[in-house]
């Protein structure tokens, strides 16, 4: 009897699709490990977010949202690292260590670790490497209409109805035993 779990399906398979943009940075590349200075400090990382900038984006965006996600984390519900919501338009990267600074009236709400910042990642140890899911929604609003109280969940929920357009990359990451 095998008692390895399924691979979670991406977040964003399970949304209406919508059309994407260029999502680049210095620090994460697509289905490569991260490094542990990406990582939470709880696995002996350093817990910094990584450099992001964002392209191609619809004319028509008034703001972004932007989102960290592991769908691997053994919660039946993925585990939320990080969501800076109500980015205006004139801010089209992060540089590293972004995660806990809001620029131009964005804000973060609470991560899954509780926390308004990102949070690193600290997959179980000895789990397969887990998916980071980063990504930058475009909006068709200026402001989210929540409030850094609200729950990543109601968050996504809200995003579900506003997201014009979304771009990700998807590092890994891998707590050895």
């Amino acid at each position: 009897m095998s008692l390895e779990r399924p691979i979670a399906p991406d977040p964003y398979d399970l949304l209406p699709p919508v059309p994407s943009f260029e999502l680049t940075s210095e620090d994460v590349q697509d289905g490569q490990p991260m490094d542990a200075v990406f990582a939470h400090d709880s696995v002996g990382g350093d817990n910094v977010s990584p450099q992001l900038a964002w392209s191609g984006f619809p004319s028509e965006t008034r703001s972004f949202v932007v989102t960290c996600f592991d769908p691997d984390a053994p919660t039946g519900s993925g585990f939320w690292h990080w969501v800076l919501v109500d980015l205006p338009t004139s801010v089209t990267q992060l540089p590293r260590g972004a995660g806990s600074d809001a620029s131009g009236g964005a804000f973060s709400v609470r991560n899954d670790y509780g926390d308004r910042a990102y949070g690193g990642a600290a997959p179980p140890p000895g789990d397969r490497p887990h998916r980071y899911v980063f990504a930058v929604h475009a909006l068709d609003v200026d402001e989210l209409a929540v409030t850094p109280e609200a729950s990543p969940a109601y968050v996504g929920f809200n995003l579900a109805f506003h997201t014009l357009a979304r771009a990700t990359l998807r590092p890994t990451y891998q707590v050895k035993d």
